[in-house]
């Protein structure tokens, strides 16, 4: 059912798996974004978004619907998470590994969606509610979205 999404999340993990892994420590500690963000802590939000998306995929598929379940992504939450975690200081080969690896992971969890579950919603903020299917839907674009954040920083003006 999601085996496009599947595809091509593996895609880009086999792409940039080595990219990441061959970065210097200044490289990925060094540039920050808009967000004040460095490639080291974009790496982290990636890891906290498949931890916690891979938690609502469970979640919805059981739970008393619309699920209350937080959003670790408002309200700058998603900071503190990056903060809290020390992913400045985190080991960078330890870190793309659980990167890789949390990410296989919610691939595999999102091909074994049962499809009755689709339409379960969760309450994402204050009278936004978004269900499974989009949920999955647009994990791509926001794995892609932060491939592209990396790519920016590793752009020679950035250094």
């Amino acid at each position: 059912m999601f085996d496009r999404i599947a595809n091509e999340l593996n895609t880009l993990l086999v792409e940039w798996e080595n990219k990441l892994i061959l970065l210097s420590e200044e490289q990925v500690s060094v540039p920050c974004n808009g967000q004040s963000r460095n490639i080291r802590q974009i790496v982290g939000h990636m890891v906290d978004s498949a931890s916690n998306n891979t938690h609502r995929i469970v979640h919805l598929q059981y739970n008393e619907i619309p699920l209350i379940f937080p959003n670790y992504a408002t309200h700058g939450n998603n900071d503190r998470w990056i903060s809290i975690q020390n992913y400045e200081n985190e080991n960078w080969e330890n870190l793309v590994n659980l990167w890789k690896y949390l990410h296989l992971h919610i691939i595999y969890v999102i091909q074994q969606i049962n499809p009755e579950k689709l339409q379960n919603e969760w309450v994402a903020d204050k009278d936004q509610k978004v269900s499974l299917r989009d949920m999955v839907d647009d994990f791509p674009r926001h794995f892609r979205l932060h491939l592209s954040e990396i790519e920016e920083l590793l752009k020679p003006d950035k250094k």
